[in-house]
């Protein structure tokens, strides 16, 4: 497991951009692996403001293709490009992501310095990387979306006197955990002979744009962070439902019955000039449950250990 889940929340809003609310992009950084839930309008700035840097992002992450959730793409790889990158850029997202990202990427006049590598990710799909795996659900929405979540791999935690009584040199234990075993003067050393317990992986549910959907209360169960869309408040929740969101009151329901550990407010109208009014109806029925604002960091500390029977 590495040592830094790190999430920027770099644009909280919806539809349209406003004075201190950006288009929606989250960024994950996890140890050195960077990636990027939407790319709003605007998200290279935001990247700016907050310091993380957009040269070393590895992948992108559409939950779908609203304008106001992928239409910064296209900038900020010109601005990659310009900056001289070229190690190739990973892009996710749902079935049409190539037909789509395809035509934006051939906009203009431009000449990009790397290959970007565009994956569809069938609903219910998976994608894995050094550091977690992600998981999807297909979002209530009405044009193809998905859902994310990311699943830290646990760690098998070492221990030191149990690998000196063996006689492996502290020189060797990365190789070991890495492999999984250690060939070490003619014996087979397994990584479970010196292993003191498991630290449990972190988890983080971006939801995307969503209806309140039942499948996410299995889906997000006992994640760690739990990001999810709160267009509006529960006065227009008629509206806010017909057009494939979901209120503030609802979205702490779901993460109520799914007992995450903190729920993170996103995505919201333009209408709702006053956030703290969604935070207040939300916190009634899941008191863990907390703002987004822009460039607001959140540094998850490391999961509990579970210790060898």
């Amino acid at each position: 497991m590495a040592s830094l889940f790190k999430i920027t929340f770099l644009g909280t809003g919806g539809s349209w951009p406003m004075p201190g609310r950006a288009m929606p992009s989250v960024a994950l950084q996890v140890d050195d692996y960077l990636c990027l839930f939407d790319c709003g309008e605007g998200t290279q700035k935001q990247l700016m403001k907050s310091g993380i840097s957009f040269m070393k992002i590895n992948a992108i992450f559409f939950s779908h293709f609203h304008g106001d959730h992928f239409l910064g793409v296209l900038g900020l790889v010109q601005s990659m490009s310009f900056n001289g990158r070229t190690e190739p850029l990973k892009v996710y997202g749902p079935p049409g992501a190539i037909s789509v990202l395809s035509r934006a990427f051939n906009t203009g006049y431009f000449t990009l310095g790397f290959d970007i590598v565009v994956e569809e990710i069938p609903f219910g799909g998976s994608v894995s990387t050094p550091y977690f795996e992600v998981k999807t659900l297909k979002a209530d929405h009405p044009v193809p979306a998905i859902s994310y979540r990311i699943d830290e791999h646990d760690l098998i935690k070492i221990d030191p006197e149990k690998a000196k009584e063996i006689g492996v040199p502290s020189r060797s234990l990365e190789q070991l955990r890495k492999n999984g075993f250690l060939e070490f003067h003619g014996k087979t050393i397994k990584l479970e002979d010196v292993s003191s317990g498991i630290r449990l992986g972190r988890s983080m549910v971006y939801s995307g744009d969503t209806r309140p959907n039942p499948e996410m209360i299995e889906f997000a169960k006992n994640t760690t962070i739990f990001i999810h869309e709160t267009t509006t408040d529960s006065s227009l929740e008629p509206k806010v439902n017909e057009f494939g969101h979901t209120s503030s009151r609802q979205a702490a329901e779901i993460a109520l019955k799914a007992d995450v550990g903190t729920m993170y407010l996103y995505h919201y109208s333009p209408r709702i000039e006053e956030p703290e009014v969604l935070q207040k109806e939300a916190s009634n029925i899941f008191p863990r449950s907390i703002l987004s604002k822009e460039l607001l960091s959140v540094e998850v500390p490391k999961g509990e250990s579970v210790l060898n029977q």
